[in-house]
């Protein structure tokens, strides 16, 4: 199972919305406090979120928190300020998939002691980033897509298709 971690986390429609990707996929979601916003059942209910119980979200009181529980060895930090590209990591089978506040990514401290384990989502020079829910997809599906998409089928049902 992949992992999606989220370093404090500030935007509730991204959260929202990385959770409907964790849900759609099987992927566990990690949630590294102080939130901007509140998950607790009544909010979640209140939000509309009818998939969250589709997921296995984790929360935790810092990475030093997340660090000790989970024990995560195989991590990966996306970065607009990473050497490489998303696809030149090689992803396994219970990796951690990190990502950073909307506002600020990734402490610099933390990034510098994982130098070998950033990466990025090429985009144009002038732009700043892309938006956090989008990046965290993007980097999901290229994991699951190295590990065959598992437990995913991914068939559907063409209704209307054009035949001519």
């Amino acid at each position: 199972m992949l992992n999606i971690v989220l370093f404090e986390p500030e935007i509730p429609q991204n959260t929202g919305n990385i959770a409907r990707t964790c849900a759609v996929t099987g992927t566990r979601l990690h949630l590294i406090e102080p939130l901007g916003f509140d998950i607790s059942d009544k909010a979640v209910k209140r939000a509309g979120l009818d998939y969250w119980h589709l997921v296995d979200v984790r929360v935790y009181q810092g990475l030093d928190d997340f660090f000790r529980k989970t024990k995560a060895q195989d991590i990966w930090l996306a970065t607009t300020k990473a050497p490489r590209s998303y696809t030149q990591a090689v992803f396994r089978d219970e990796c951690y998939l990190i990502f950073g506040k909307e506002t600020a990514g990734l402490p610099e401290e933390f990034r510098m002691a994982h130098s070998d384990r950033c990466i990025r989502i090429p985009i144009r020079a002038e732009a700043r980033c892309l938006n956090l829910s989008n990046a965290a997809a993007i980097v999901t599906y290229e994991a699951l897509r190295q590990l065959d998409f598992p437990g995913l089928t991914g068939e559907g049902e063409m209704k209307g298709a054009c035949t001519g």
